[in-house]
């Protein structure tokens, strides 16, 4: 794979990440030129990853005293950057937390076995259930950090979209600016379709096609975020399409329209059919009964994509079609079902 070549420095510039944020202290005035991987990305995005392990709360702190500034004046958190804008980053003087936990040579493999489609625009990746898209909340590290780490030489890759950590499935990284912003234009204009395989509970009718929704985000008391069905909510628009069923189950491929959070798992709900091991969706009775039967995960797949690939680097921008196949513990409980449906079947003759 070709090492992307780095853009020449402009004489006191950092056009980098810092390369610790394990001093307890960082100090001194940074100007930092933006390059052209950086054009068009927030101000603090761009924060996060010059400043490594400083807390999101310090940068937006010193963001809102007007101490960073770009070309002299003062910006906002989502002020977007353009190339050759000069970033003053001041000196931070808060404690902050020791260097990020790096994933190790083992994670880093796997993720790279994971990957399904990749050019010198972007990558796809197969992402394994139960691990998230990026660190955070208590998590060390998530796919987008392995895939850096795994990396080092790769100066640009970014997450274009998101997918809940308990779902498996096609995830795209780009590996230019360029590339992100023309892949979340595509995403939201609806250029892009989305296909993901769910297990849900019960018998899916045939003619049920189509939940058009509004959604609506809360809060439980316990502070965990949740989703449901409101009003005055969101409009929410999923297509369904039955595949197959089996004896209390059934397996639908449902493409959202809209791109809300949980979208699939609650329109799923609403039609009286949650997915099979949503902890969180899924009424307890059934949930039992789906983990007594070998059930181990949220049964969400994301299965296909349908995308326009960025132009350039000989690329003319061709539509293609990319699939993820199931992992085992997702195929495995399928082929079970499988298996009881055919020795009933065989039964009965």
């Amino acid at each position: 794979m070709p090492v992307t070549r780095k853009q020449p420095r402009r004489p006191g510039s950092q056009a980098s990440p810092a390369p610790s944020a394990a001093a307890a202290e960082r100090k001194g005035v940074q100007r930092v030129v933006v390059g052209e991987d950086n054009d068009g990305q927030r101000v603090d995005n761009f924060l996060l990853a010059q400043l490594r392990g400083v807390p999101k709360s310090v940068i937006y702190r010193v963001v809102r005293k007007g101490e960073v500034r770009v070309n002299k004046g003062r910006v906002k958190p989502d002020t977007r950057l353009r190339q050759g804008d000069e970033v003053r980053i001041p000196p931070i003087t808060q404690k902050v937390r020791e260097a990020p936990v790096v994933p190790g040579s083992r994670v880093q493999s796997v993720m790279e076995g994971a990957i399904v489609f990749e050019n010198e625009q972007m990558l796809v990746v197969n992402k394994p259930s139960g691990i998230a898209v990026h660190g955070g909340s208590g998590l060390d590290f998530g796919l987008i950090e392995v895939l850096r780490a795994a990396r080092p030489e790769q100066r640009f890759l970014e997450l274009v979209h998101r997918l809940d950590r308990d779902t498996s499935g096609l995830v795209m990284v780009a590996k230019k600016r360029s590339a992100l912003r023309f892949l979340q234009d595509e995403l939201r204009h609806r250029r892009m379709r989305k296909y993901y395989h769910a297990l849900v509970v019960g018998s899916w009718p045939a003619g049920l096609d189509r939940v058009d929704v509004p959604l609506q985000r809360f809060e439980l008391k316990s502070g965990e975020r949740r989703v449901r069905v409101d009003n005055e909510g969101k409009a929410s628009l999923t297509t369904f399409r039955l595949l197959d069923s089996w004896p209390g189950y059934s397996l639908v491929e449902a493409s959202p329209v809209t791109g809300r959070t949980h979208q699939i798992r609650v329109h799923s709900v609403w039609a009286g059919h949650p997915i099979a091991g949503d902890d969180k969706y899924m009424d307890d009775a059934s949930l039992r009964a789906f983990r007594a039967a070998g059930g181990q995960r949220l049964m969400l797949h994301a299965r296909a994509l349908e995308i326009t690939l960025p132009a350039g680097d000989g690329n003319p921008g061709e539509r293609i079609r990319l699939e993820a196949p199931y992992d085992e513990a997702f195929g495995g409980f399928l082929a079970k079902l499988d298996a009881v449906k055919g020795s009933s079947a065989g039964g009965g003759q």
